[in-house]
Parts: structure tokens; sequence; C-alpha cells
């Protein structure tokens, strides 16, 4: 077994473990906040190891394809989540009230496009 092998047996594991974290955070958190929260980093994590175990077998050609991947992931998820997140935000998905400090409401209102405060719908977990 060599040094490779080694490498790959523990980052191939430890990433499935991650995304199966991840999955079942999505499955089991409550709200929307702390599902976006669970994803992008659980599943970020998890195919980052993924990816890096699976390019220190490739041929040497091939592994550069894999960790621009990766770039792309780490690039991509936090904008993502922040989309999702004030998307839920605007349409009333999410409890205000649980928030520590509503930054975004202070942001809108200096822009001049609040957002109204309607109760939520019943069903924004859905």
């Amino acid at each position: 077994m060599t040094v490779a092998d080694v490498i790959t047996a523990v980052l191939l594991p430890a990433g499935a473990v991650f995304c199966l974290l991840g999955a079942l955070g999505l499955l089991r958190f409550p709200d929307i906040v702390s599902r976006l929260h669970e994803v992008a980093k659980a599943q970020t994590l998890g195919l980052m190891l993924i990816l890096v175990g699976t390019a220190v077998q490739t041929p040497l050609r091939y592994a550069p394809v894999l960790l621009l991947v990766v770039l792309f992931q780490l690039l991509t998820a936090p904008i993502t989540s922040q989309i999702v997140g004030r998307t839920a935000y605007r349409v009333q998905a999410l409890d205000r009230g649980a928030l520590f400090r509503d930054e975004l409401a202070d942001r809108l209102a200096r822009d001049g496009t609040p957002v109204d405060e309607r109760p939520p719908r019943e069903d924004a977990d859905r």
C-alpha cells in the first residue's frame, strides 16, 4: 500500500461522511437558515475531500481539472447560499424573530426598498 492509497483511503470516506451529514442536516434542521448553513459547509467540505482524494489517484495531467472543480465549488457555494437566503428573507420564508440582528432589513431600508411586514406563510418551511 502506497502513501497515495492511504491518503485516498482517509479522504474518500471522510468526504462521504461529510456529504451524508450535510444531507441529514438538510432533512433534520427546522428552518431555512440552518439548512443553508449545513449544506454550504458540510457539502462543500465533503466534495472537496472526495475530489482531493480522487486527484491523488488520477494521472498528474488530470488532477488540475479536479482541483479547479474544488476552486469553483469554493467560489460558488457561498454566493448561492447568499442568494437563496436573501430570497427566503424576501418571500417571508424565515422567522425574523429568531434572528439576533436583522442587518438585511437595515440595509434594505437604507436603500429605500424595505420588505413588507406581512405575517409569514404557514407552509414556509415545506
